[in-house]
């Protein structure tokens, strides 16, 4: 039966529990094949699509080069509230070949020996931060004075934003994630991108160690435009700030909802921090709706056969929580082999800044755990979490310790 003639449609996206997790209504869905459901109207109006919840078909509309994410497309869904146009919003929305070839050009910013280089800064940058929320009054923000503040200020010097131009960052990228009006949205996404324009000109007369003057190279030598320059710095910029802030924030608040966990993970020196960091990953799932793509040609999928020009959600919670490859999903257990999440993404699509991540959310866990033994939440862990948004997170994260 074709999208359109589906009797049962859902309203999508779904609300997430009052502790954060994701809907319960994906446990449900992932008993039977995609479904139909209503992406709401925004930036384009309101359009059906099929919903992928199943572990195995997600990874399959993550890597099917038949399911496009090329957002230029005529009919191409969207999520984000911005208006689909002639430039993407980031090589993201983008396929091969042109998806590779802007990918390759930060490939090498962020290999194992490149963040290696990086850990004695950011392990710097983490110890004065914590020395200076030491000394706040109790109870403090933890997310307003180091899991929010750290990600941007590592993004930022690695693409060579200035530390006093971070709080237009965080806003501006809030108010595009927001989802809360398409024309506020479109007016910060604008802004952000004209900011990063000129910055990338001023790099052209004065270029520094950075990945932006290493872009403008790029751009003077005629490969890229000035446009696919910008989109790659406002990629790596929301990217690398937005979803490292929420996730080392969600690590802490997982830990402080269960003392016998935190007493786990604080062992030896936080010897199971690893662990737990990608374990943490697949519980909270905070990438939970941007994943959209349109069917290039008929195909099955699930079971369900797609049409072409339809559009598919790929829900990565549901993936992530998905029974039949993650036991007692709605549990943290530092005991399963988590490796195959898919917080990272799967396919030619996958994380390039998941080394830098990794890297940013142990070192900050390990020396949070051993610097404050005694930390607890000073707030009902309900009240903390963010509704709405594209990517799951927290507004705010009040401790004691």
């Amino acid at each position: 039966m074709s999208l359109d003639a589906q009797t049962r449609v859902l309203d999508w996206p779904f609300a997430r529990t009052e502790n954060g997790e994701p809907a319960p209504i994906l446990d449900e869905l992932r008993k039977e094949p995609p479904c139909a459901v209503r992406i709401p109207e925004g930036a384009t109006e309101s359009r059906l699509a099929w919903l992928v919840t199943r572990y195995a078909d997600v990874r399959q509309a993550l890597s099917d080069p038949r399911l496009s994410a090329d957002e230029r497309r005529p009919g191409a869904p969207v999520r984000i509230q911005l208006p689909p146009g002639s430039n993407p919003s980031s090589f993201l929305r983008l396929d091969d070949p042109e998806h590779a070839r802007l990918r390759g050009l930060i490939q090498t910013e962020f290999t194992m020996r490149r963040v290696r280089g990086l850990k004695a800064p950011v392990q710097r940058l983490v110890d004065d931060l914590l020395d200076r929320f030491a000394g706040l009054g109790k109870p403090a923000d933890l997310h307003a004075a180091f899991s929010r503040t750290l990600p941007t200020l590592v993004i930022a010097r690695l693409l060579g934003v200035p530390d006093e131009d971070s709080p237009f960052f965080i806003e501006k990228t809030r108010v595009v994630i927001s989802q809360e009006d398409p024309a506020t949205a479109y007016a910060a996404f604008v802004e952000m991108s004209d900011y990063l324009a000129e910055l990338a000109r001023r790099k052209t007369r004065r270029p520094e160690d950075d990945l932006i003057s290493r872009l403008v190279v790029h751009h003077v030598s005629g490969a890229i435009t000035m446009d696919e320059l910008v989109g790659i710095a406002r990629l790596v910029l929301v990217a690398g700030h937005e979803t490292t802030t929420n996730q080392i924030a969600l690590n802490i608040l997982g830990l402080l909802q269960d003392d016998s966990l935190f007493a786990k993970v604080a062992a030896d020196d936080g010897a199971l921090v690893p662990q737990y960091v990608e374990e943490s990953m697949r519980y909270w799932s905070i990438s939970q709706d941007a994943m959209v793509r349109q069917a290039l040609e008929d195909m099955d999928l699930g079971g369900v056969p797609i049409s072409k020009g339809d559009a598919v959600v790929i829900s990565v919670p549901a993936g992530n929580h998905d029974e039949s490859v993650f036991a007692c999903p709605r549990t943290i257990d530092l005991d399963r082999d988590t490796g195959a999440h898919l917080q990272w993404g799967y396919g030619p699509h996958y994380c390039q800044g998941a080394p830098l991540a990794r890297m940013e959310m142990e070192l900050s866990l390990r020396t949070l755990l051993r610097r404050f033994p005694d930390l607890r939440l000073a707030a009902e862990p309900s009240t903390v979490f963010r509704r709405g948004t594209v990517f799951h997170g927290v507004t705010h994260l009040p401790v004691t310790w």
